[in-house]
């Protein structure tokens, strides 16, 4: 079976999370670097990374790397690449996006259409023809270009991997999927502890967790652009890769996983929603303010995405509502809270200092991971 090297984007920040996804997958790991994870794989490993990584943004076969200080140099080099190995005859190929960080080449458009005129040159040498029908699969094609240095990335995942398909409906300022998924895999939380968020807007921290704590492969319910590349790919891979992961599901998982927010509405969509990931039955949502935050349990965890001020709360707000939170973590001494947040006075309000402070982005916004752990539960005697 044919070997690539195979790129996976992922949040700038959260490369580590990624590696060890994919490391637990059985990978080997060729490079990280800022924003993306390499690895070694063939067919089969494209289609389990589509399937099973949580953190990825996409996953695409990496075609070529070379330099180029020129635009004749992209051609030559775009040109040079063995593109039947990829692209069929009736393949539909074109530059789905370019783009260019302290490079010569700046222009995203330029970039795009002088790859594809490339990249017809040389197919039409090999198939001999001069008109491309385009009437088959498609194959977007991705470029990227560092310090002059140009990958190109062939992407079998079509829709961003943070579409899991469970969530048409989403609260004013969701939080992405896979985002939520590494934020939550940077904590120390465990099935077996308690988890809450209680400004859950449509349930993605909670549904993550769920699906982390029943073992469902996040990537099940969805399509992928790769599946028709079956020049490259069989169909059977896809196949016997979802049935096998149905099989891992934990079907009689006992956890405590709850969500809560002050608007009924925005609970009512979180309940649907964690039906379509088929983790209601590991969910409880609720509506409740956080001045009402409270729980039995000991040495359980708080993750959450609070309002920031920028879209949804108007800053007078934020003062009480991150105040609230504050108190009810008092309240629950030995429990542990990790938030993103880009509200600057979040801490003040909260009342201590965060342990750690990782910032990243939140779709366009510059936010920071807060983090205050709690104390870790007495070893149990024997």
């Amino acid at each position: 079976m044919q070997r690539f090297d195979i790129i996976c984007p992922c949040h700038f920040g959260l490369e580590a999370v990624l590696k060890r996804e994919i490391q637990d997958l059985g990978y080997e790991i060729a490079r990280t670097e800022d924003g993306r994870v390499i690895f070694h794989g063939d067919a089969d490993a494209v289609v389990i990374a589509n399937i099973h990584l949580r953190t990825a943004e996409r996953v695409m076969i990496d075609c070529a790397e070379f330099e180029a200080k020129s635009y004749d140099d992209l051609f030559e080099g775009v040109k040079a690449v063995r593109w039947e190995e990829f692209i069929p005859k009736d393949g539909k190929f074109w530059v789905k996006k370019a783009s260019s960080v302290n490079s010569k080449l700046y222009s995203p458009r330029d970039i795009q259409s002088i790859v594809k005129k490339a990249m017809v040159d040389h197919l039409s040498g090999v198939y001999g023809i001069s008109r491309f029908e385009e009437s088959g699969s498609d194959y977007p094609l991705r470029v990227f270009i560092n310090k002059d240095r140009v990958t190109l990335g062939l992407d079998t995942s079509g829709d961003s991997l943070h579409k899991r398909g469970y969530r048409p409906e989403a609260g004013e300022a969701p939080i992405a999927e896979n985002l939520a998924a590494a934020l939550i895999k940077l904590t120390p939380w465990r099935a077996d502890r308690h988890f809450v968020d209680p400004f859950c807007g449509s349930g993605t921290f909670a549904i993550e967790a769920a699906m982390i704590a029943k073992n469902i492969a996040p990537g099940m319910g969805r399509t992928y652009t790769a599946e028709n590349w079956t020049n490259i790919i069989e169909k059977k891979l896809w196949y016997d890769a979802i049935s096998e992961a149905r099989s891992e599901i934990l079907k009689d998982i006992d956890c405590d996983i709850q969500g809560y927010d002050i608007d009924p509405h925005v609970v009512a969509f979180a309940r649907e929603n964690a039906k379509r990931a088929g983790v209601e039955d590991a969910i409880h949502f609720q509506q409740r303010p956080v001045s009402d935050l409270s729980h039995h349990g000991k040495y359980g965890f708080v993750i959450t995405n609070p309002p920031y001020g920028e879209r949804i709360e108007n800053e007078k707000t934020l003062p009480v509502i991150y105040g609230d939170l504050g108190e009810a973590m008092r309240r629950l001494d030995t429990w542990s809270l990790y938030m993103i947040t880009s509200y600057a006075d979040a801490e003040r309000y909260i009342g201590k200092k965060a342990l750690k402070n990782r910032k990243l982005y939140n779709g366009m916004i510059l936010a920071r991971f807060l983090c205050f752990p709690g104390p870790k539960p007495k070893k149990r005697m024997i």
